[in-house]
């Protein structure tokens, strides 16, 4: 009877299981599509919790971070705010785009390329964008849409805070140089709400909340710590005057560079050590404001039950010198203008929770998200899928990172291996730069004209400008 009895049960459980399967002319349900939550920071550099800095706090940076992949060596390829951008969201290098500064925009020069979000949109995800992802200048064109690229959306939101109307309240220790190029800062009063990255976290929740059901490709553009520095007042207390260590290398020994080299001249531009650490002071300051605000975005993602379907990726488009080598912001191929923090979260990958030591450039964004979410990657893409690297962070990896930036007299071009970096001015003078970033990661001793390094530099030459100047037209 008992053996009857699970005879039955098993028939009737085989006959449930044969009608759940698919027949084989019947359709499949397909897989849903995963999510895209990009994270864009305006002028961040590696000062960090999560990279190592030992002062400034960065919690939810570092919670990302336990959840994804931290690239320790990510490299911009223009260190300036409008060619790099350009360059991430197009795949394009930017001697492809032919953005080098901050007025053309890239529909003039490759006007059919398929950007990131519009490949994304094409594929009928819901891509939207909140505060700067494309270009447009900060502070003065904040709450309009700049260089944006309307065929990139199906939305945008242009948030516009308080910090905006208060600019008048500023300290500006270069009042000669344009705001957004400027040493300038601000504790303000109010609340974290009422400051544009404030208003980007809130219009992200919004959005995530409106669109929970349908594939997205959400874009979150945070302005902080971009020029001027401005955070509530709370902010700044946590970094007392005192606790500021300036770089020891300020400007250092400069007989040994080209003129090129340097952006920021006079050095530092003429600032006292007191106002260059209360300028340090309001950059760290903007960094923990930014960083709350993210920790909203994030909060919002794991209420929602969206993280787990949501490939996350944080980046910024350029690094950020605080007077190393007498040099401030970017627009210099030294390690800190044209490194930066680099985060991929991608629910399930086997690397998560670990750095990876490997070169990437923010070029291999567009690959790597497309191949995550099994999607064609169009033909034009220079980049390279990091993919790989989220399995395993420390896998065999032969991808340079390729940066430039321009001058008045020419383009200068750097190759940065794990080991070295090689730099070369075209300036008709040909002057160059090498670096054993093991033994000298400062760059304080160039070995460009050392002639036992002779071999190195050829190598890396011949990548550099084998790289740097292949086309890619889309």
């Amino acid at each position: 009877m008992i053996k009857k009895i699970i005879l039955g049960s098993l028939g009737v459980a085989g006959t449930l299981l044969m009608a759940a399967m698919p027949t084989e002319n019947a359709p499949r349900r397909a897989a849903p599509k995963k999510n895209v939550l990009m994270i864009a920071v305006d002028d961040l550099n590696n000062d960090l919790g999560t990279y190592g800095h030992a002062l400034v706090k960065s919690p939810n940076i570092d919670r990302l971070a336990r959840r994804g992949v931290r690239f320790e060596r990510a490299y911009c390829q223009f260190p300036l705010c409008s060619p790099s951008r350009t360059s991430l969201l197009t795949g394009l290098r930017p001697d492809s785009t032919k953005v080098f500064e901050l007025k053309t925009h890239f529909r003039t020069t490759v006007p059919d390329v398929v950007t990131l979000p519009q490949h994304f949109k094409n594929n009928g995800y819901f891509t939207a964008r909140v505060g700067k992802l494309y270009h447009y200048g900060v502070p003065g064109e904040i709450g309009t849409n700049g260089l944006d690229d309307a065929p990139s959306w199906n939305t945008v939101r242009n948030p516009k805070g308080r910090d905006k109307a208060e600019e008048d309240l500023l300290t500006n220790y270069t009042p000669k140089r344009g705001l957004g190029s400027s040493l300038s800062f601000l504790a303000a009063e109010g609340t974290d709400e009422e400051q544009t990255d404030g208003i980007v976290a809130t219009e992200a929740i919004k959005l995530m909340e409106q669109n929970a059901d349908k594939p997205f490709f959400l874009a979150v553009g945070f302005y902080r710590p971009h020029c001027p520095y401005i955070a509530p007042k709370k902010y700044f207390a946590m970094y007392p005057k005192d606790k500021i260590v300036l770089p020891e290398h300020s400007p250092g020994d400069t007989s040994q560079y080209s003129r090129e080299a340097f952006f920021t001249y006079p050095f530092n531009w003429g600032l006292t050590e007191d106002q260059r650490r209360e300028t340090i002071q309001a950059y760290f300051a903007s960094i923990t404001f930014m960083d709350a605000q993210l920790g909203r975005v994030l909060d919002a993602l794991d209420r929602l039950g969206l993280a787990d379907n949501t490939i996350v990726v944080f980046w910024s488009d350029h690094g950020y010198l605080l007077s190393e080598h007498g040099q401030w912001m970017k627009q210099s191929l030294f390690e800190e203008s044209a490194r930066v923090p680099m985060i991929v979260a991608a629910p399930g990958a086997k690397g998560n929770g670990a750095a990876s030591p490997r070169t990437v450039e923010l070029l291999d964004i567009y690959p790597t998200l497309t191949d995550w979410c099994g999607l064609s990657t169009p033909s034009h893409v220079a980049g390279t899928s990091l993919v790989p690297l989220l399995s395993n962070p420390r896998k065999s990896w032969d991808h340079p990172a390729i940066t430039q930036v321009l001058r008045n007299n020419g383009m200068g071009r750097s190759i940065r291996t794990e080991r070295w970096r090689y730099s070369v001015w075209e300036n008709g003078t040909g002057a160059e730069e090498l670096y054993d970033q093991e033994k000298d990661p400062y760059e304080l001793k160039n070995l460009a004209k050392d002639a036992r390094f002779d071999k190195t530099k050829r190598e890396l030459r011949t990548q550099l400008l084998g790289a740097s100047v292949k086309p890619a037209a889309p």
